[in-house]
């Protein structure tokens, strides 16, 4: 994720939840916390050039592909233990697969850093969500009573254990086949840590 992103991004955060985090908070997560991992999902539109466009000196031609963010996730890596902050896919793109494959490449993401363990929190009455995080290993640890300031809400904590060699393979595995079913290239999971992220952050 980068700061170009953010207004595709916090359109769709508006839209998934009650409470969307600010813009200040997105710009404080990718350029300051040394503990975030921000990813985006882009679709990428590239446009014909005009006939006048071999004309324009380099320097002033711009971009003629369309981004368009389809969803989003964000990640905390803090002492050996990767938490899902928040992850959302726009209304028009649910139902395809892209959030299984955000979640799949968060976890594949925390692998690299070596993580040992990857936990995030979702309602109790999101059975979806559920069934989508137990679909890839996860299990409940605990309830989060009223956990949700807008509904008062429980949550479930789910944590997915991935300190043996086997449940990184088979979090691995997922990863690759998803993205190959669906075409994506991946700049993300295996990236080097941004400038800002120190040691104390991985």
């Amino acid at each position: 994720m980068a700061l170009a992103d953010l207004s595709q991004v916090t359109t769709i955060d508006r839209i998934a939840f009650d409470i969307p985090w600010s813009l200040r908070t997105y710009q404080y997560e990718i350029l300051e916390s040394p503990y975030s991992h921000m990813v985006v999902m882009e679709k990428h539109t590239e446009h014909p050039a005009p006939a006048w466009w071999r004309w324009v000196p380099r320097i002033l031609q711009r971009d003629l592909t369309e981004h368009q963010v389809l969803g989003y996730g964000g990640m905390w890596m803090i002492s050996g233990s990767a938490h899902i902050s928040t992850i959302a896919v726009h209304p028009d793109a649910r139902g395809q697969g892209w959030g299984e494959l955000l979640l799949l490449g968060m976890v594949r993401r925390a692998i690299t850093l070596d993580a040992h363990e990857v936990t995030l929190e979702v309602r109790v009455s999101n059975d979806r969500a559920q069934n989508l995080y137990r679909k890839h290993g996860f299990e409940t640890t605990s309830i989060k009573p009223h956990y949700y300031r807008n509904n008062d809400e429980d949550a479930y904590e789910m944590c997915l254990s991935i300190h043996r060699a086997e449940s990184r393979a088979r979090a691995e595995s997922s990863f690759i086949r998803a993205m190959l079913q669906r075409g994506v290239t991946d700049t993300f999971s295996d990236s080097d840590l941004p400038p800002h992220l120190t040691e104390d952050g991985r």
